[in-house]
């Protein structure tokens, strides 16, 4: 099978040409579809991530077709159509997977990280992380709900019940997590990178009743906003925004250091929280919501051998939605 793999961090991915994975116990095999391009995808790439010790195949936004099923898979056949997110194992045993906090297990395994992910045109998977696939959505439209709409969807949950929520970045999770807000009553508002008029009139077009620049301070006080561009110096811009007693709540995996700020921002029962993975409950909650909204997702198809042009549209904000490699 042809796969894009990256040898070292901060080398551009070069295609290979692989066996094909065959299912161990509990795997199913699929041929992939369609698997979109994460920010976690460029931070495994930027090496912002710890080294995972040897080549990877990034990749965790999978839409695909089981073809194959290894022993003691229960809940899929051969012809199906599975998702398979960033969670790819966990242990099961600890206090918190006990604890239905799974996406906090200290023993995680990562598609497209620690496991070989969907930049290819086959994978092997857990079959008890894989999700079954909406049938309204093509294979490339789904594939952004399977991380950025299932971290949007956790970090807008655990932000609380909020009126008003600001969104930073307005990228592949925010342009899902606007669709879910305006789904449920909320005004939302729209924070990106200065000068950037097309992400701005794209949040518009999406409901948000107001767009602007991040240093800029809305129009009203925010009772959340759900941070989602890697940048640490947005949290005091985002902590200015939130009234007394509202959430700030950090929806990436990696972010530039967080500058020094006054006491006084946090003070008055302001909340700030990080956001880690995801739950096997976060992907069933979110893909029974999004067709009720329903959540249409914006891509940008790319050639599997052109993910290394896919990661540098993200790398330079140059995307509206999501990018999507098609095997």
């Amino acid at each position: 099978m042809r796969a894009m793999v990256l040898d070292r961090p901060r080398q551009p991915l070069r295609p290979r040409d692989l066996a094909l994975p065959e299912p161990g116990p509990g795997q199913v095999r699929v041929r992939v579809r369609a698997c979109g391009v994460c920010r976690t995808d460029l931070h495994v790439a930027d090496g912002d991530l710890p080294d995972p010790g040897g080549p990877v195949i990034p990749g965790h936004e999978v839409v695909g077709i089981v073809e194959a099923l290894g022993p003691g898979v229960a809940g899929f056949a051969p012809g199906d159509r599975v998702g398979v997110p960033w969670l790819g194992a966990t242990c099961g045993a600890c206090e918190p997977c006990r604890d239905g906090r799974e996406n906090l297990c200290d023993s995680a395994l990562f598609t497209g990280y620690t496991l070989p992910g969907g930049y290819a045109e086959a994978l092997v998977a857990d079959a008890r992380y894989c999700f079954p696939i909406p049938a309204g959505y093509g294979d490339a439209e789904a594939a952004p709900l399977l991380c950025a709409g299932l971290v949007g969807y956790r970090t807008w949950r655990l932000a609380g019940p909020a009126r008003r929520i600001g969104i930073y970045g307005f990228g592949a999770a925010g342009h899902i997590v606007a669709q879910l807000a305006r789904h449920q009553g909320q005004e939302v508002l729209a924070f990106t990178r200065p000068g950037d008029a097309g992400a701005q009139a794209f949040a518009l077009e999406l409901g948000a009743s107001w767009a602007g620049p991040s240093e800029e301070p809305p129009p009203r006080p925010l009772d959340a906003a759900l941070i989602f561009a890697p940048v640490g110096a947005l949290v005091p811009l985002a902590l200015r925004a939130v009234r007394k007693g509202g959430t700030v709540a950090c929806g990436g995996i990696h972010m530039s250091d967080i500058p020094a700020f006054p006491y006084a921002l946090l003070w008055g029962e302001r909340r700030l929280l990080s956001v880690a993975n995801l739950t096997r409950r976060d992907g069933e909650e979110l893909l029974a919501l999004a067709p009720r909204v329903p959540v249409r997702t914006s891509v940008e198809a790319f050639p599997l051998a052109e993910a290394n042009r896919a990661l540098q549209r993200l790398r330079e904000g140059r995307l509206r939605g999501a990018a999507v490699l098609l095997p």
